[in-house]
């Protein structure tokens, strides 16, 4: 039976998020401290909309990975796959509070080692939806343990999903990322990706047209591009082409994590079989709410209310 609505693969770590809005990390005095990772953040919003996921990822044996436990279970999530590491501190990112694509440095420790026996076949067997990472691939061991599950999970029917979030201060060598997502993308997942990502990734500006050939002809039949104030496109082969503007907000408090909020959102939509315009919608929606807020999506959103809003 599958009990299991998102098995997320990767990277938790804390945020520290500057509590100044629009002050660079050289201006930045005080963080305020939140759960983070993209995986993460995917797993505690999956939950918090009524969804059962699963995260499989490492911390540190100390203080911070403590942290990193108390606010899992509080949010509802399955520790039974997070590994603690005794060698290794807890990974942190100082992050820049910012309404435009906010900066940070990464001190990246026990977050990378990820490692097969964290995630059985068994386990794999009860989900739905298999997601991770640019960030979590950048690394062995988790970016041989998540191609290789990843490859299982396609033998065993789940659908793949990933956040191609990459940064070349997190990975810096774009060849070798090119070629890991090359092997990832021929299981054929949902893709997600930023117009940030993209430029990031090719070190220059790309046409909607070239990104959305480019991973179509890696494997990947869904890709949505995000473009902040400009909106959301969908490629998809077999339904074409969608395109929605972005949801006007008033005031943007916090945008760290709002990519996480809009891809629960498609997620969801995708796991209870939503129209591809649906999907972006409700997607589009959730990530509203998360510019709202600084840290995490609020407590007790009814997820039904968010989509009828």
């Amino acid at each position: 039976m599958k009990t299991i609505d998102i098995i997320c693969v990767g990277e938790v770590l804390i945020d520290f998020i500057g509590h100044e809005i629009n002050a660079s990390i050289n201006k930045t005095k005080d963080y305020h401290r939140f759960l983070g990772g993209s995986p993460t953040n995917v797993a505690v919003n999956a939950s918090r909309i009524g969804l059962n996921p699963l995260l499989v990822a490492s911390c540190g044996n100390d203080g911070l990975g403590d942290y990193i436990v108390r606010k899992l279970r509080s949010n509802k999530i399955d520790v039974s796959s997070l590994k603690r590491i005794e060698a290794e501190p807890t990974s942190i990112i100082l992050v820049s509070k910012s309404t435009e694509t906010p900066d940070f440095i990464s001190y990246r420790n026990a977050d990378f080692n990820i490692t097969i026996e964290q995630l059985s076949d068994a386990v794999m067997e009860k989900g739905k939806i298999f997601h991770t990472t640019c960030f979590a691939l950048s690394k062995n061991p988790s970016r041989a343990t998540i191609l290789n599950r990843a490859k299982k999970a396609k033998e065993l029917g789940l659908k793949l999903s990933i956040d191609i979030n990459y940064s070349d201060k997190i990975w810096p060598n774009r060849e070798e990322a090119i070629t890991v997502l090359k092997e990832y993308l021929s299981n054929n997942p949902l893709v997600k990706l930023s117009e940030d990502d993209c430029f990031r990734l090719f070190n220059e500006v790309k046409s909607e047209a070239f990104i959305f050939d480019y991973f179509h002809t890696l494997g990947a039949s869904t890709i949505c591009l995000t473009k902040g104030k400009d909106g959301v496109v969908v490629s998809d082969l077999k339904s074409g082409l969608f395109y929605q503007k972005a949801i006007e907000i008033k005031e943007v408090k916090d945008t760290t994590g709002a990519g996480d909020a809009f891809w629960t959102g498609f997620l969801y939509s995708q796991i209870n079989e939503k129209s591809l315009e649906d999907c972006i919608t409700i997607a589009q929606k959730l990530a509203s709410i998360k510019l709202q807020n600084v840290g995490k999506l609020p407590d007790n959103i009814n997820i039904e209310e968010v989509i009828l809003s």
